[in-house]
């Protein structure tokens, strides 16, 4: 660990923090349906939209018509991709003639990125045309992202309205989020990609010829247009097999801080939006913090881990921390920073491959997915995510004080604490269920490529990871067979919509509710008590569903690595 590795960290920290109010702001105006300084050029075409797809945006929807609607969006998006990749030998742009790709990996495929996981059981350059990444893939990063806010909207609303039945219109806030949000962000954004190196075309692959004399074929694309949403819908999937590691995808030390910022940047602004709209904007800060210091926290532990290195490293003559995976370009601090911002963030784009990682490093990106990816978290979802923890520790400390919880002026009560627990369970019902089956089942041990504590943490990263809507992987695992494709896909949707609809239930029940002033009796939610008793929550919690499992990997396998200083 050294000074300039911290300076990069602070860096990072401190330009995420400084982007939190401008975004924030720009997106609560954004929601609010008010004017912005696009409008005169997006307010039409966002009426004609609504005018194609017959859509009022003056009329709002209950919560239960809100979340159909998001569902059979969700249909529609699956139908598109499974479509698109059955089909893409006989469809255009597709200049390497891949063939049609099998039923089950699209079937896993089209699951994983209408759940924002975007798992990849291929290798984009080898496997996928650019039509499917640009009208499959690309396009869903977009809508997958829009969702995820939309959804964090009704819930922010169920807390700012007072009886009312309605949350907003599912089909105005995608579209809104789509135009006014991502769209304007993503194209100064890939124009910076590309400016910094990153291929964006639809010409053919090149063939050269190396040093040596043989023949290497170069995969192009329009890769950066890709990207820009990737990263900044917190999406993950990238247009080549190794992601953020391949220089196509990460050219530049800048272009690595600049993808690293844009997946906390939207996230991080949601809380802002969360407190401008309940007309405080300490509650969204001390959301903020509650983030800020789980993340610092898991930091602090990775880059130590990996610049420490083991006994086992260190006996082979290797000093100075461990490299293995590791980029050289950006050494260990900038990819431990990586690892970390893409695990919090619900953004499988790695740099740097977990799988090498020593074990303590690996188990921290492995605890941020297993918390439910509320650290700054996917775009709207980390928001969404945590709020359920915070009705949650308001319960907690409404028994405290003796009182019916209050939170944000809503009265929290049984129907919410149920709908939450029943939201945040549901996650390692799938991750540890799904990791117990595939560590027995001789078809799902074969895939495994190590034995011991090390394969078994290979298993539970890669259901973690889906059911967390994460999509990194700790590599080692062969996962395009039918059984991972099937399973993981169904961890996916289960971990993505069977968190969303108790979510929504807890807005719709709030927003009928009265709004209560504060009273001597209202526990404070600005202060630092009330952001050490979430983080209190939320680690009980997590320690309940998840620590017992974990201590089987990681931990066990750290253990062994250190032997020699231990014992």
């Amino acid at each position: 660990m050294t000074v300039i590795g911290w300076i990069q960290i602070i860096l990072f920290c401190a330009i995420v923090i400084a982007l939190v109010k401008p975004l924030g702001w720009y997106m609560t105006r954004v929601f609010n349906g008010e004017r912005t300084f696009l409008s005169p050029v997006l307010r039409p075409l966002e009426r004609g939209i609504y005018r194609v797809g017959g859509v009022d945006e003056r009329r709002e929807q209950h919560w239960l018509t809100y979340t159909v609607a998001m569902l059979l969006f969700h249909v529609g998006g699956f139908a598109l991709i499974y479509g698109l990749m059955r089909l893409q030998a006989v469809l255009p742009f597709n200049p390497a003639g891949e063939t049609a790709v099998a039923e089950d990996l699209s079937f896993n495929t089209a699951i994983s990125f209408i759940t924002n996981t975007n798992w990849q059981n291929y290798g984009g350059e080898s496997t996928l045309s650019y039509l499917v990444q640009m009208l499959g893939l690309t396009h869903q990063n977009f809508l997958s992202a829009a969702t995820g806010i939309a959804l964090a909207m009704a819930l922010i609303r169920g807390f700012t309205r007072s009886s009312m039945r309605t949350v907003g219109n599912f089909w105005v806030d995608v579209t809104r989020c789509t135009l006014y949000v991502l769209l304007p962000i993503c194209i100064v954004y890939a124009l910076f990609l590309v400016w910094q190196g990153m291929p964006q075309t639809l010409g053919a692959y090149v063939d050269a010829t190396t040093l040596e004399g043989g023949k290497q074929t170069i995969a192009l694309g329009p890769v950066a247009s890709q990207v820009a949403i990737k990263m900044l819908g917190t999406n993950g999937g990238g247009f080549f097999n190794a992601n953020a590691a391949h220089p196509f995808e990460n050219p530049t030390a800048l272009s690595n801080l600049v993808q690293m910022i844009s997946i906390f940047a939207l996230g991080a602004a949601m809380t802002n939006v969360f407190g401008r709209m309940v007309g405080n904007e300490r509650q969204g800060w001390a959301i903020f913090a509650v983030m800020g210091i789980l993340f610092v926290a898991g930091v602090t532990v990775t880059y130590w881990a990996e610049a420490n290195g083991t006994s086992a490293l260190q006996a082979l003559g290797l000093t100075g921390g461990n490299m293995e995976g590791k980029e050289v370009r950006f050494g260990i601090v900038a990819s431990s920073l990586f690892a970390v911002v893409t695990t919090a963030a619900s953004c499988g784009a790695v740099n740097a491959m977990h799988d090498s990682f020593t074990a303590l490093g690996g188990m921290i990106p492995l605890i941020n997915m297993q918390l439910g990816e509320v650290i700054i978290g996917g775009v709207g979802a980390g928001l969404y995510g945590m709020l359920l923890f915070v009705v949650l520790a308001i319960f907690v400390a409404g028994l405290m004080v003796g009182r019916t919880p209050e939170y944000v002026g809503k009265k929290i009560e049984a129907r919410e604490v149920k709908m939450a627990m029943l939201a945040i369970l549901v996650l390692p019902l799938m991750y540890l269920g799904w990791t117990a089956v595939g560590v027995v089942l001789p078809s799902a041990v074969a895939s495994m490529a190590n034995a011991g504590p090390h394969g078994f943490t290979e298993v539970l990263y890669a259901y973690t990871s889906g059911t967390g809507n994460n999509g990194s992987a700790f590599a080692g695992l062969t996962g395009n067979t039918l059984f991972y494709n099937l399973t993981l896909a169904m961890a996916m949707f289960v971990g993505r919509f069977f968190m969303i609809v108790p979510a929504m239930a807890i807005a719709g029940s709030l927003v009928e509710k009265k709004s209560i002033p504060a009273s001597a009796g209202t526990f404070p939610t600005t202060g630092g008590l009330f952001v050490g008793l979430v983080i209190g929550v939320i680690l009980i919690i997590g320690g309940l569903t998840f620590f017992p499992a974990l201590a089987l990997g990681p931990i066990v396998e750290h253990l062994a690595m250190n032997a020699n200083t231990l014992f």
